[in-house]
């Protein structure tokens, strides 16, 4: 893994390995405990939402969250919905063209926000079909617990 904030490249790799083969409640719960369970870990300020289309399938909000973090989780999920992309796939994409999502994306800022913590979940032959996302940490950070949170969940035995 490099130092510093992942390249678009980097980013890209990401959600194309942590497509999954399915996503139903019980996996949306299962994901959600690992996030739980990291987060706890770290005594991290986190809420955790997870979302199949229009559905919330879970919800966390861990000590020192709050309800700006929900506002957060919004924000970010709507980019995840947009654009297909992580959300902080979809920020970094703007810095490399030398702006940034605020200045050049002509969308609502208090609708939107491309910080990372928003991942897609994919699914193998349809494409995105939700999200997962995290906030309370620096961007890198929330970015970071998500992926570590798939990458245990895509290794877990499934039926």
């Amino acid at each position: 893994m490099s130092t510093g904030a992942p390249s678009i490249s980097e980013l890209i790799a990401q959600e194309r390995r942590l497509t999954l083969p399915r996503f139903g409640y019980d996996d949306a719960y299962a994901l959600g405990g690992l996030l739980v369970a990291l987060a706890r870990e770290r005594h991290a300020p986190v809420a955790i939402d997870i979302r199949r289309g229009a559905q919330q399938m879970f919800h966390a909000a861990l000590p020192g969250s709050s309800a700006d973090n929900d506002a957060w989780i919004d924000r970010k999920r709507k980019v995840v919905e947009r654009y297909g992309e992580s959300s902080y796939l979809v920020g970094t994409r703007f810095r490399a063209k030398g702006t940034t999502f605020e200045e050049s994306s002509r969308l609502d800022l208090d609708t939107y926000a491309a910080h990372g913590g928003s991942f897609p979940i994919a699914v193998e032959g349809a494409g995105v079909i939700g999200s997962v996302t995290v906030s309370g940490l620096p961007q890198a950070e929330d970015h970071a617990l998500v992926v570590e949170a798939l990458e245990q969940f895509t290794a877990l035995p499934r039926d």
